[in-house]
């Protein structure tokens, strides 16, 4: 470029930048500056909670991704956290207070009819979409009046091009941050896992919307992980001004793709998707008229945009500092948390190895209630049709008695893998999974439904639990000696602060449906299983193995360690 033509471009981008704003521009980004910070900062103390007392020695995955994920959760401060269920995971009775108090007082109004929904197992009452946004609404109503007081007090402003600027930066490194977050859990195959034995065994038709969706990702881990590239790539383009419009162009594409797939499979991610397509859309806005006039009119353009000066050594250095630390943080900590999670932890499906002899799909050729011979017939409400213990310490087997489907995605962050729910989220047709604890001295499998929403279809009351450290002791202390510390099953190197604060802290009693079964075999191929089941009834089930081929190949990246 010619010296006469650097000086004609400084010259258009000075006058540009010095020319005031309208006052309509000056009040709508007073308005967008304080709603971009709401939506931007995190309000949620347990978010900080997690900040200081993370354990940077031996850190978990998910301490990581807590930081990286966050969205706008004014109503929390107010009602407490929004749909949750019964869950005996430490700390959910505190959380949970004031919506329990909510809920209490729609049973008061709706009365018969909601105890009768319960035992009936109706279906939980479907998604309102735009209730979702309400935390957006309630950000948007604070830029509103923020911006009318600003407004009062600020007659003087010409412009905002330094407020804009390091509202950018905010909004950069929050979307930044969140997506690469987002995207290692599909870099590193466990948001959407490859589906159980028991999943490969269920009905297409018993899916829901969101689990067949979910499953049609699991089933190609490889497309998976590019989806993580695309997200990752995204985030790392942001952290530079020169590349941010690629940035926030691509994520854009990316999340814009799952909000839709998200609202047409009823995903449950379309707010924390869109959430990051509105802030792709704000960075790469003002850059799009810029494109439009070059690419399609093709027009003389001179993009410019004012920056402060950074160039005294402590602003230069700390900027520096800053970005270093964020790599360093959420590239190398969280590759190698993420790395661990895949290996010995994913954190969808249980990270326990089961029963090695018992592991595989069963025929029941045999079941006996009560001492009484049940003969095989698809349509019995009361006799397993298939079973199938898998890879972990999970029993599935079905029968023809509908149940309360389990909504979620399966996701959180449990530790326990009784809390692990994929397996058995959005399954209907009367597919059971039973969590289980063996004590393989006594040949005694510990079993507890994974499904605590079927618990709702158990009549009035039978979905309360206790805050209340009750005594619990369906296994005794020499069982427990036998069976083991379920904390320290899994590889040494997945062992964090994380997993010993949550183990440390006793669960609530869930009143989890229950079996306590004897098992007996010689090579697997066999199994007699015998004792109580969840109504108390003596039952003695035969389980003979057969080799059952599936069209789908075995997945070539396979998450968790059961050898």
């Amino acid at each position: 470029m010619s010296e006469h033509k650097q000086h004609d471009t400084s010259n258009i981008a000075a006058e540009a930048a010095s020319k005031p704003w309208s006052k309509s521009k000056k009040f709508g980004f007073r308005v967008l500056f304080i709603f971009l910070l709401a939506m931007c900062i995190p309000f949620s103390g347990s978010w900080y909670k997690n900040v200081f007392t993370l354990d940077w020695s031996r850190p978990h995955y998910r301490d990581l991704y807590d930081i990286a994920r966050f969205q706008p959760s004014f109503i929390s401060l107010f009602v407490g956290q929004r749909n949750r269920d019964i869950t005996d995971s430490p700390g959910a009775e505190a959380a949970t207070e004031k919506g329990k108090k909510q809920q209490h007082k729609a049973k008061k109004i709706n009365g018969a009819k909601a105890d009768q929904a319960d035992r009936q197992g109706a279906l939980p009452q479907k998604r309102n979409f735009l209730l979702d946004y309400l935390d957006w609404g309630i950000a948007l109503l604070i830029g509103l009046i923020g911006a009318i007081i600003w407004t009062i007090f600020d007659r003087k402003s010409k412009s905002y091009h330094t407020l804009y600027y390091w509202i950018r930066v905010v909004v950069r490194y929050r979307a930044g941050i969140g997506i690469i977050g987002f995207g290692f859990t599909k870099l590193f195959p466990t948001q959407m896992p490859y589906p159980s034995l028991g999943l490969l065994n269920s009905n297409f038709g018993d899916f829901t919307a969101q689990k067949v969706y979910w499953l049609s990702v699991g089933i190609v881990p490889w497309y998976q992980v590019f989806g993580g590239v695309v997200e990752i790539l995204a985030g790392v383009l942001l952290f530079f001004r020169k590349t941010t419009t690629f940035g926030a162009t691509l994520l854009v594409a990316a999340l814009g793709d799952i909000t839709f797939v998200n609202y047409a499979y009823d995903g449950g991610v379309h707010v924390y998707a869109f959430y990051f397509v509105v802030l792709g859309l704000f960075l790469a806005a003002d850059d799009f008229p810029k494109l439009y006039n070059l690419l399609i009119l093709e027009r003389y353009t001179v993009p410019f945009r004012v920056y402060p000066d950074l160039s005294q050594p402590v602003l230069k250095y700390t900027r520096m500092g800053l970005k270093a630390l964020t790599f360093i943080i959420f590239f190398g900590v969280m590759t190698y948390t993420e790395v661990i999670n895949f290996k010995y932890d994913p954190y969808k499906q249980p990270s326990t190895a089961g029963l090695k002899a018992l592991r595989g799909n069963y025929r029941v050729t045999e079941f006996k209630i009560n001492g009484q011979n049940i003969p095989y017939n698809p349509l019995d409400s009361v006799r397993w049709q298939e079973a199938t213990f898998e890879n972990w310490t999970t029993l599935t087997f079905r029968v023809n008695r509908p149940v309360l489907i389990d909504p979620s995605n399966g996701g959180g962050s449990p530790m326990r893998d009784i809390q692990r729910t994929f397996e058995i989220s959005g399954v209907a047709g009367g597919q059971r999974a039973f969590h289980y604890y063996a004590d393989s001295i006594d040949h005694i499998l510990y079993l507890q439904d994974k499904n605590v929403m079927a618990l709702r279809g158990r009549g009035k009351g039978a979905d309360k639990t206790t805050g209340k450290q009750e005594v619990d002791n369906w296994i005794s202390k020499e069982a427990w000696a036998h069976i083991g510390n379920e904390k320290e099953m899994i590889d040494k190197w997945a062992w964090s602060t994380r997993r010993d604060r949550e183990f440390a802290e006793k669960p609530r009693v869930a009143r989890r449906n229950r079996m306590v079964l004897n098992y007996n075999t010689q090579d697997g191929n066999r199994v007699i299983l015998s004792g109580l089941n969840e109504s108390n009834d003596s039952i003695y089930v035969v389980l003979d193995r057969y080799q059952r081929n599936y069209v789908l190949p075995k997945s070539s990246l396979n998450a968790g360690k059961y050898n």
